[in-house]
């Protein structure tokens, strides 16, 4: 009788959800999208309904909607099924608890109903469901190593970070470039409740460099197998995942299958869906031992406390030791010996319904994972092709994961509610110096672009550069946007030393870019490019943060600090270094000038000498840098002593000044209070010299700039009077800035810009 009360009350509560629902989301749906009975204007520009900006918010805004409207219907749908399902049972069978929700995912150790797809969850008595806490912390080991790892890991956590509910702790078992890329795009990212370890994979070679290995993931790829003696101590349970994984679904859900192991088992596996294990792929295929078609390590659950307790370092150890004897080296790296474990031992593992690992390699049984959409879990792009891979739904697999490739991760930054985020000093920090801005300052939305902290994505691309033994090695620095990518090949061509450029891109960009490159022969060949991405936040180009970055990651003794828009001189490289020992760089504060140039031809037969551009300056071919516009910011340069010049001499700053200058690694950063157009060069060379720097011009360099179409910043500067005014009150401030660090020498500047 209980039993049939318990059932009808269930039933009655499904349909009340079921009537509710609908209503309920539309009302949330409406009240999200307004803020005090306002609707919601993130800046100035976005309230405009005729912007841009005010129109990509408001796309934004209908596909979020539709995005919440297709998950309520699909809980709409599942509920109305549950019922269904409820009312064509008879009371005998009402007792047991057969719903599922996102915290109680339930798993099977019964093969026989995966091999038929998917399979439901256990039935539990009630009360005894497993679940996730509202904030308890899930954790996530990561192995990950290199420069593309780096990035397939970025769209792993968004995809993690798309669905999850609570806080999340991951483990990056990483190399020291991994760890570079990683630390510092998290640190820039600042997501409220994740916490991130590393932990140095170098120093764990040792423990798996004995087990040769035949695999594309090398070394790296073993390493999951030591994760109970590097992971700490305390930590009892841990999801580990491949890079090559996308989420569909809440990671809690997968975390509550924890709740399910019973007895010895300690390892959550899903079964290996290609015929791999089986043998007998080609003639003489001799695959490690594995249990019936084996398990793929790709989504692995790990009861680390249990698996110390069983020895499993021993038990592992021991394992491959014997295998190998026959083996010679694995194929599939720590798969292999993790299948050879449980070969041995099948009471350790616990069958995960194989909707958690969809393995989409070719010649896999995949398709039989899922029914539906609604039915994915996790996708595993295990295969070398990866998005090439053959699969009879690989389009929609390859969309979905494009969808958080290019998604902006800036949406990612969402407070948990309900769940306090550990205190984070920079967080602190950040938050203090915007509450002290004044929000009607009409200059505001310039004090708080200072502020700003954009995420950074270092080392885009593979980049292998050792600098020159005799320390006079130069590095280009540059940044750029999307508008000009086209100046990329051009730049390589004439430059043949390092570059450190930094684009400041949209996540969609980002990988335009990377298209872009990876089909460039010219980008392709060259390994001594470091890209370095700065996405998008903002209405203004951060233009001297973007140069900070690019310096900051500069590893030669000197910096050449140009612009993208410049096309060095063929030669230039090797000069400049002569220059260096010949100027004695090392020892002295000097500013080595390279004179620019400018044409306003789009195709232009460069000069390969000084005497044939002095030719073209006569011809009116080319012409001194911004001499019909700006002529302040270039003449100290002193363009007519320059052409009959043949040793280096030296001139003094004036107001305005604003040459390309190559100087020492450690010279002072950009200020990064000025943003978009005007007065970013001219204080970096107004502190240069404050600092006592020598500027000093070169008789046989220069460099030409090559026309493009205003950029967006200086078209503003031009039509806005407010953002003139706001550039004049940045001016000002700077220059005080100046007077309280450099004291009397500083009040020149003041005079300087008074007779201006």
């Amino acid at each position: 009788m209980l039993g049939i009360c318990r059932g009808r009350r269930k039933f009655l509560a499904a349909s009340l959800t079921v009537l509710c629902i609908p209503a309920i989301t539309w009302l949330y749906l409406f009240a999200g999208s307004l803020e005090d009975g306002k609707p919601v204007s993130l800046s100035p520009l976005e309230s405009q309904p005729h912007s841009p900006r005010y129109a990509a918010a408001s796309q934004r805004e209908r596909e979020s909607l539709e995005v919440r409207v297709r998950e309520v219907e699909e809980e709409n749908r599942a509920l109305r099924r549950q019922l269904s399902l409820a009312q064509g049972r008879s009371p005998a069978h009402r007792h047991g608890n057969h719903s599922k929700t996102y915290s109680m995912e339930e798993g099977t150790g019964d093969s026989e109903n995966l091999r038929a797809g998917i399979v439901a969850g256990n039935s539990s008595e009630c009360g005894q469901q497993p679940v996730v806490e509202k904030c308890e912390t899930i954790h996530v080991a990561i192995v990950c190593a290199g420069y593309n790892a780096s990035r397939d890991v970025v769209t792993l956590v968004k995809s993690v970070l798309f669905h999850r509910r609570n806080p999340l702790h991951f483990h990056l078992i990483a190399d020291s470039i991994a760890e570079q890329i990683l630390a510092t795009l998290f640190q820039t990212w600042m997501v409220p409740a994740v916490r991130v370890d590393f932990y140095n994979a170098d120093e764990l070679k040792s423990e798996v460099s004995w087990i040769p290995n035949k695999h594309y993931s090398g070394i790296y790829g073993l390493m999951k197998l030591v994760l109970t003696k590097t992971l700490p101590a305390n930590l009892e349970r841990v999801i580990v995942l491949d890079t090559d994984i996308t989420f569909a679904t809440d990671i809690a859900e997968l975390w509550a299958v924890f709740h399910k192991f019973k007895g010895q088992q300690v390892l959550g596996l899903v079964e290996n869906q290609s015929d791999w294990y089986l043998g007998n792929l080609w003639k003489n295929h001799r695959p490690w031992p594995a249990l019936g078609r084996g398990y793929n390590t790709g989504v692995i659950l790990l009861l680390l406390d249990k698996l110390r307790k069983m020895k499993w370092e021993q038990m592992w150890r021991l394992t491959a030791e014997r295998e190998l004897m026959g083996m010679l080296s694995t194929s599939l790296a720590d798969q292999d010996i993790f299948n050879a474990v449980i070969k041995q031992n099948p009471f350790l593992v616990y069958q995960l319904p194989c909707f958690w690992n969809v393995q989409l390699s070719d010649h896999t049984r995949s398709e039989q994972c899922y029914r539906d959409v609604s039915d994915l879990k996790v996708i595993h792009w295990n295969s070398p092709k990866k998005l090439r891979v053959k699969n009879k739904h690989v389009e929609f697999f390859r969309n979905l994961y494009l969808t958080f490739l290019e998604y902006d991760g800036n949406l990612l930054r969402r407070e948990l509610f309900g769940c306090p985020s550990e205190a984070d000093v920079n967080s602190e920090n950040l938050q203090k110096q915007l509450s002290e801005l004044d929000e009607d300052d009409l200059c505001y939305e310039f004090r708080r672009e200072r502020f700003t902290v954009h995420r950074t994505h270092l080392y885009f691309l593979h980049y292998e550069y050792e600098p020159a033994s005799d320390n006079t090695d130069v590095t280009l620095v540059a940044q750029l946007s999307m508008d000009r990518l086209q100046m990329l090949e051009a730049i390589c061509k004439h430059w043949e030393g390092p570059i450190s450029l930094a684009l400041y891109l949209s996540d969609a960009e980002a990988q335009q870019f990377l298209r872009y490159a990876q089909g460039s022969e010219v980008l392709m060949s060259r390994h001594n490019v470091a890209y370095h991405i700065v996405y998008k936040e903002g209405q203004f180009y951060p233009v001297n943060l973007l140069r900070n970055v690019a310096m900051k990651h500069v590893g030669t003794p000197y910096m050449f600090l140009s612009d993208i828009d410049f096309l060095p001189m063929y030669g230039l490289y090797e000069y400049l270094r002569k220059s260096v020992i010949q100027l004695d760089l090392a020892n002295t504060k000097k500013a080595m000038i390279v004179p620019a140039f400018e044409t306003l031809r789009y195709r232009l037969s460069f000069p390969k000498s000084k005497a044939e551009l002095l030719s073209m300056l006569d011809m009116g071919t080319l012409f001194t840098f911004r001499y019909h516009v700006w002529t302040k910011g270039h003449a100290p340069t002193n363009f007519a002593k320059w052409r009959t010049a043949t040793t280096p001499y030296r001139v003094e700053w004036e107001a305005d000044f604003e040459p390309y200058v190559v100087v020492r690694r450690d010279c002072p950063e950009y200020d990064r209070r000025f943003v978009g157009f005007g007065w970013n060069k001219v204080a970096h060379i107004m502190e240069l010299d404050a600092q006592e720097y020598e500027f000093i011009v070169l008789p046989n360099a220069y460099m030409i700039h090559m026309p493009h179409a205003p950029s967006f910043d200086i078209t503003k500067f031009r039509s806005n009077k407010q953002y003139r005014i706001c550039l004049k009150t940045l001016k000002e401030e700077f220059q005080q800035d100046m007077s309280r660090r450099y004291g009397f020498a500083a009040l020149k500047y003041l005079t300087a810009e008074n007779n201006s």
